[in-house]
């Protein structure tokens, strides 16, 4: 069932303020530009702007949806918001202890969600866990609209982040001794949180300002005094735009201790990708934006109720799955794939990306279609993603049947039907199995926290045996790119 929210005027606060509390994002950053932040409103009023009736259609004003961005009102308002409802992945897979006293806490800061698990150190048992979106999404979904905004406005962003973990923890800890939290995110993640200047990754070759670990006390950030004790560590970035994640993630797969070759994806807002062995690992990140995760498709939305997640087609036509059995209200970004997939089955997708027949949209299921703009979207982020692996792997002079897995982790790689996957050319067409991994960065950052002993050798081998490698100036990704921008 749906529900609906009812928002009062509060001094000093705009309607957009309140929503963004309720959890919703402002995919480019509040300019009315994506369409990303849709509310419908049920009762009350919310007078239609120009920057609505730019990124909105007619039939959908006068259905009562509006850009919260842009949301204003004198009275009470009733709204439906039940589509930015977070499907946030956790993991709590038992992983090797090395017993020591006390509580420690895992935090996975990614671009777009938050992820704070409360850890017995003892046992290695997760006594909690607590799942968020980054407050920071309200100014902007990816990586690079974060680093402008931090340029524009220093040190908003940091201060942002660290308050709202910093209120985790202490609803988490409730009386407990933290001694210790491990951070893991990618490398603006680190950045921000760390204080660290984004001046150099805001241009090529989008070299890190610091990319060692940062230890600090939690007394020093400013945290509740449920929280003080406690030492805080943000791990380490591998270079360039692949931060402490992926390398949680090296570990959570074993990567760092195989024989054969094996490569992991992390398909979020910011795509990282690693290729390689105990003999050798290089990893690099592609610009893959977030489509995966529904961001700037017109009708797109995270994995909640009324998303369509999975599409099929019959005799008759197609089948949407819609996530809670309701009326569907978007698409997340498994339907997405699985869209593309069927219609390029059906004859409905060509494989340069245009819909067939000269038709301006690809209707699905009730008002949920997918247009022209939609599918080119999915087209630079399965392109980006799939160039980047393809060079990794040629740069590690491997042939495709020497690979032993290929390992998918996050949301989007945890739910994405391999198949469909590999229908639109995301994923190659090698023989190697594909395992969804889930939350690897959890996963991996736990494995740490419950090793303080090798912990450091761990990470010392495994960032000694890992290259980056940078693709943004790269000929041959500009290449493999346009190449991959088209379907099988």
């Amino acid at each position: 069932m749906a529900e609906y929210v009812l928002l009062q005027p509060e001094p000093g606060k705009t309607l957009s303020d309140q929503l963004f509390g309720l959890g919703l994002e402002f995919p480019c950053g509040g300019c009315s530009a994506c369409g990303g932040c849709r509310v419908r409103l049920v009762s009350g009023a919310i007078p239609i702007t120009e920057g609505m009736r730019d990124a909105l259609s007619e039939e959908e004003l006068a259905a009562g949806w509006r850009l919260a961005c842009q949301a204003e009102t004198d009275g009470p308002v009733s709204l439906d918001i039940e589509q930015w409802s977070a499907s946030i992945l956790t993991d709590e897979s038992r992983v090797e202890v090395e017993p020591s006293e006390g509580y420690g806490a895992v935090i996975d800061l990614g671009t777009t969600t938050l992820v704070v698990e409360l850890v017995d150190l003892a046992t290695g048992s997760v006594l909690g866990v607590l799942p968020g979106l980054n407050p920071q999404g309200r100014y902007g979904s990816d990586v690079m609209s974060r680093i402008e905004f931090d340029l524009r406005e220093p040190g908003v962003l940091t201060g942002l982040i660290r308050r709202s973990i910093g209120a985790m923890l202490a609803e988490l800890v409730r009386g407990r001794r933290l001694r210790e939290v491990l951070i893991c995110g990618n490398t603006v993640m680190h950045h921000l949180f760390c204080g660290e200047s984004v001046e150099p990754l805001s241009h090529v070759p989008f070299r890190p300002s610091a990319s060692g670990a940062r230890c600090f006390t939690s007394e020093e950030l400013g945290w509740p005094e449920q929280t003080h004790g406690a030492v805080v560590t943000f791990l380490p970035c591998a270079g360039g735009f692949v931060g402490s994640d992926l390398l949680a993630g090296l570990i959570a797969c074993g990567m760092h201790q195989s024989e054969r070759p094996i490569a992991l994806m992390d398909l979020g807002t910011n795509g990282e990708i690693a290729f390689g062995g105990r003999k050798g690992i290089l990893c690099t990140s592609t610009a893959a934006g977030p489509a995966f995760e529904g961001g700037r498709i017109r009708m797109g939305m995270r994995a909640g109720d009324g998303a369509i997640d999975r599409v099929e087609r019959d005799g008759s036509g197609l089948v949407c799955h819609v996530i809670g059995g309701e009326a569907p209200r978007g698409i997340c970004g498994s339907g997405l794939v699985d869209a593309a997939a069927v219609s390029l089955t059906t004859g409905s997708l060509a494989a340069t990306g245009r819909l067939a027949n000269g038709a301006k949209s690809l209707p699905l299921a009730g008002p949920v279609a997918l247009s022209q703009a939609d599918i080119r979207e999915l087209q630079l982020a399965k392109g980006a993603v799939a160039a980047g692996l393809e060079l990794l792997r040629q740069e590690a002079a491997t042939d495709p049947s020497q690979v032993a897995s290929l390992h998918l982790a996050g949301a989007f790689g945890n739910y994405v039907r391999v198949d469909s996957a590999h229908r639109i050319g995301l994923l190659p067409h090698w023989d190697a199995p594909v395992h969804p991994i889930g939350n690897s960065a959890v996963r991996g950052t736990r494995t740490l926290l419950l090793s303080p002993s090798r912990r450091q050798s761990l990470l010392d081998g495994l960032l000694h045996i890992t290259r980056h490698v940078e693709l943004a100036a790269s000929p041959e990704f500009q290449e493999a790119f346009v190449e991959n921008m088209t379907f099988p």
